[in-house]
């Protein structure tokens, strides 16, 4: 049995029904957030029926669920390259870059909004957007702790843990600023990212009180 088989021509149209529905979704949350987006308009916007949306999603919490996955994942690639980069300033000036730009490869600002909102009221969400923080602040934390030959930065795990924490603060706030001010100075940006990266990566400051 060959478990790498292409999709049957059934099951792309599937994936392909499933991607039109949730393009459409995204588009309408952005503009009137989870609950005012209906059902009647994510089927006039992805130029469908109703009744054929229903046919792959439930309702409309399983759309949002559908798009949240989709958009943390997508999160989590792009933390993933931060770790490979030779130039992490870089990377994260990028990220900030595409998400006011709201390139379909990268989490939409304002899509980050509405689901750190949303998650304060519902716990499908809450566990969504939990889950996801603990597997890239562990993935950080590996990352951190590994040695340079490895790509790493040979921290401790006292200290990789909060410093963990902190990059991850920084890179949620930037889509914050995103969403607020997308005309954001990007030379002042990268200046100001400079020397916090450069404070919160260094091996020898442990932040510690004399």
């Amino acid at each position: 049995m060959n478990r790498c088989a292409a999709p049957s021509k059934a099951e792309a149209r599937t994936q392909a029904q499933r991607e039109r529905i949730l393009t459409a979704a995204k588009s309408c949350f952005v503009r009137q957030g989870f609950h005012a987006a209906s059902m009647a308009a994510i089927a006039e916007t992805a130029d469908m029926s109703p009744g054929l949306i229903y046919r792959y999603f439930e309702n409309k919490n399983a759309i949002i669920l559908a798009i949240i996955e989709q958009q943390l994942e997508m999160a989590r690639g792009h933390i993933r390259q931060l770790h490979v980069s030779d130039d992490l300033v870089a990377g994260i000036s990028d990220e900030f870059c595409d998400s006011c730009a709201d390139r379909e490869n990268s989490m939409s600002a304002a899509l980050f909004l509405e689901m750190s909102a949303e998650a304060t009221r519902d716990v499908q969400i809450a566990d969504a957007l939990s889950r996801f923080d603990s597997m890239i602040r562990t993935e950080l934390v590996e990352w951190l702790g590994r040695n340079s030959e490895q790509g790493g930065l040979g921290l401790p795990a006292t200290i990789a843990a909060p410093r963990a924490l902190m990059l991850v603060c920084l890179i949620e706030g930037l889509k914050v600023r995103a969403a607020r001010e997308p005309q954001l100075d990007r030379k002042l940006l990268a200046r100001g990212l400079s020397d916090v990266v450069t404070a919160l990566l260094a091996p020898n400051n442990t932040g510690a009180k004399d």
